[in-house]
């Protein structure tokens, strides 16, 4: 009899899984994975909202360059949206060397400064005093020429919406 009761305890419970319960639902686990092999891989969320790359030619570019003695880093990615306006996500750096392992500080567009800019249409928004967020380099691979890394920002569009960047990671192959 106890046999009988537990099988009908263990069948009940089992009964009550929901199969759509998986974390697959969960946004974070549908960005691509955090990998530091130059994958080409890059996303994030936007507004809570899974945000990848579309399918387009230039949908993603990376580089890092050594120009006039000064460094640049820069990550795009883009996509249009059902209305086929253009949405995008920047991050860069202006006259700045990155390294491995260190983490930037995303504040306002000028020279020695690391920032990020969310692109709507023809509006471009960057970070600034107010409105922040981080870079982080896990990987830096001058010889293969693979940076990886991750980010987060907020940046005020010019409707004044906030906009919160979160889970953002690359793993990307560079252009010198």
């Amino acid at each position: 009899m106890k046999k009988i009761i537990l099988l009908l305890l263990i069948i009940t419970t089992l009964s009550c899984c929901n199969k759509d319960d998986d974390t697959s639902k969960n946004p974070v686990n549908q960005l691509p994975p955090a990998t530091q092999i130059g994958a080409n891989k890059v996303g994030c969320l936007l507004d809570g909202q899974v945000f990848l790359p579309g399918n387009q030619p230039l949908s993603t570019n990376c580089f890092y360059q050594l120009v006039n003695g000064e460094y640049y880093f820069a990550l795009a990615l883009r996509k249009s949206d059902d209305q086929n306006i253009l949405i995008g996500i920047d991050i860069g750096t202006n006259a700045k060397q990155i390294f491995q392992g260190e983490t930037y500080n995303l504040l306002e567009f000028t020279t020695n400064n690391a920032s990020a800019a969310y692109i709507y249409g023809t509006f471009e928004n960057f970070t600034n005093d107010v409105y922040t967020g981080e870079l982080t380099i896990t990987k830096l691979d001058p010889v293969n020429q693979i940076v990886s890394g991750t980010f987060w920002f907020d940046v005020e569009d010019t409707n004044g919406i906030i906009h919160q960047i979160r889970e953002g990671r690359f793993d990307m192959q560079y252009t010198q």
